[in-house]
């Protein structure tokens, strides 16, 4: 009988430990974001959010993309949405400071782009 690869999941137990990046995973079950939405999200500077995101990327846990000046995240593997089920129960609807930060002008990513044109031309 194989055991369990019990180092790897404790580092990634371990990473789920932080509740600032249990909140990111939280919020990219439900859809890729970018890092100023993350920025809004924890309320942190884009230094510290860089940092939890490359802690999470460089575990496998996320997967990032490139649009244009901006980087989109997004959860890498499937297993971190049963685990954060399995903790946080199903995930609800969009988080608050994320979609206030998205009707807000001052965001330019391509997510919120044409918001943002909208709202100026109001």
């Amino acid at each position: 009988m194989n055991e369990p690869a019990y180092e790897p999941i404790s580092a990634r137990l371990k990473l789920l430990a932080h509740p600032e990046r249990l909140r990111i995973l939280d919020a990219l079950r439900r859809e890729a974001e970018c890092v100023c939405h993350l920025e809004a999200l924890l309320d942190k500077p884009q230094p510290y959010v860089s940092q939890q995101l490359r802690l999470l990327r460089d575990a496998g846990l996320l997967a990032d993309e490139k649009r244009g000046q901006n980087v989109f995240y997004r959860l890498a593997d499937p297993a971190v949405r049963l685990w954060l089920e399995a903790l946080l129960g199903p995930a609800a609807g969009p988080l608050d400071a994320m979609e206030r930060h998205k009707r807000s002008i001052q965001c330019h990513c391509p997510k919120c782009e044409p918001a943002s044109e909208l709202a100026a031309a109001t």
